[in-house]
């Protein structure tokens, strides 16, 4: 039976980094989502600064779920490419020191033409990033969104089983107009991370928007049932945007989570 891990992106709360641990676990969070560019930048963190975090984590009985790395490019793209290489390293070392195994990001988009010199980069990117987690003890999971699922699980063939995972956002599918059921089919083993995000489409505009959990389309019992096929044990975290999020909000999605799975 899928068990219901719960956790808080922290960046939707706003609020200083170890006064929204304190609001997470009086939520009943068990885990959090951390930001390795906004919130702990490895660059800035000694030893001793890890420690702390470690003990500042213990004092509210909470796990990493996930580290996020965002880029502004994806992995496609020659420009910078190895500063974002070094950059997601440098994020998967972290997580490994704060007891995560999971780096997420965006990988840009997939040239669906082999011979695109953009597909070249991408895949020897991935591979180097595949290769250095079992370095690190932490693994890259593409978040899902720009790329469609059977796109990512496309890509996915080409590396060796385990050395990617997903990080299962429904509701950025949705936004760029693909299906979280289809997705799910395609990439349901390889999921390591799961965002209970949800959207609603205009449909006098054709837009998708984020909304507050619940109040959208997205069938979670059918994706959590999914998962449950794939035997999934991992978080399932809650997020709001910069714009809309609140620690209201978040309260409320772990409720509503906490229903779904009574």
């Amino acid at each position: 039976m899928l068990q219901l891990k719960k956790s808080v992106v922290l960046a939707s709360l706003r609020l200083p980094f170890r006064e929204a641990l304190g609001v997470a676990a009086r939520m009943g969070a068990e885990g959090v989502e951390i930001n390795a560019r906004t919130e702990l930048r490895p660059a800035e963190l000694s030893q001793t600064g890890i420690r702390q975090i470690r003990k500042w984590l213990g004092d509210f009985n909470l796990s990493v779920s996930c580290v996020q790395f965002p880029t502004n490019q994806g992995y496609e793209s020659l420009e910078r490419i190895d500063e974002r290489i070094e950059g997601t390293k440098a994020a998967m070392r972290l997580a490994n020191d704060l007891g995560c195994r999971i780096v997420s990001n965006r990988v840009g988009p997939i040239p669906s033409d082999q011979a695109d010199s953009r597909r070249g980069t991408l895949t020897a990117a991935l591979h180097d990033l595949a290769a250095y987690s079992l370095k690190s003890g932490a693994w890259l999971a593409i978040r899902t969104g720009t790329n469609s699922g059977p796109e990512l699980a496309d890509l996915l063939s080409g590396f060796p089983q385990g050395a990617l995972a997903i990080d299962f956002d429904p509701a950025e599918l949705m936004i760029f107009r693909h299906s979280p059921e289809e997705a799910m089919k395609a990439l349901g083993q390889a999921v390591a991370h799961f965002r209970a995000r949800d959207a609603v489409r205009d449909m006098s505009s054709g837009s998708t928007m984020e909304v507050q959990l619940g109040r959208g389309t997205i069938d979670f019992s059918n994706l959590f049932g999914m998962l449950e096929e794939h035997q999934y044990r991992g978080f399932i975290s809650v997020e709001r945007n910069q714009e809309t999020g609140s620690a209201f909000e978040c309260s409320q999605a772990l409720e509503y989570l906490e229903q779904l799975f009574s």
